[in-house]
């Protein structure tokens, strides 16, 4: 009979032919996570895998990862990853699972899903610009808001797009400022 190698004796122990080994999470904190996630509609996570608990849920971060890990997989959340910190977002599959696990009546909606309370507006169907008042300082051909002198932005000098460029000298005062004539 042939010998098996200790390679293939370590994947067959694994349970996966790839070597991955499947982690026992409780049912406590399985509920505990997807509450928060059917709640919010979101949940971040930082990428510490040695991190006793999470931020917001008393879970060990691990555990938060991994069922993060198998909902995806799943295509019940799309998954982003900046800086260290995975964000995940509930898709429309994902809420129906979650209601369905959690046994949460169809009325209830996750946070990202609720409407925002609007600003108010004024009669004309749309709302002054935020800093509407700013901009009326300056009068009609003033100088403030949009009016002439010097232009929009930092001031004179011309040109095209940011300014700088070459052949301009950075120590250069304001081109539309007044020169003083010495004779």
């Amino acid at each position: 009979a042939p010998r098996a190698s200790p390679i293939t004796d370590r994947r067959a122990s694994a349970g996966g032919s790839r070597g991955a080994r499947r982690m026992f999470i409780p049912k406590k904190n399985r509920i505990e996570v997807y509450s928060y996630l059917f709640k919010e509609g979101v949940l971040v996570a930082k990428k510490d895998f040695f991190k006793a608990k999470h931020d917001e849920i008393e879970v060990p971060n691990l555990e938060v990862l991994n069922l993060m890990k198998s909902l995806k997989s799943r295509g019940y959340v799309k998954e982003t990853f900046n800086w260290q910190y995975y964000y995940w977002y509930l898709t429309n599959e994902g809420i129906e699972y979650l209601r369905d696990y959690l046994h949460i009546p169809a009325e209830i909606v996750p946070a990202t899903l609720k409407k925002a309370s609007a600003r108010p507006v004024a009669a004309g169907g749309r709302g002054p610009p935020p800093n509407a008042e700013r901009l009326r300082e300056g009068g009609e051909g003033g100088e403030g808001g949009f009016g002439g002198g010097g232009g929009y932005g930092r001031g004179g000098g011309g040109g095209f797009g940011r300014g700088g460029g070459f052949g301009r000298s950075m120590g250069r005062g304001d081109s539309s400022a007044p020169v003083e004539a010495t004779a």
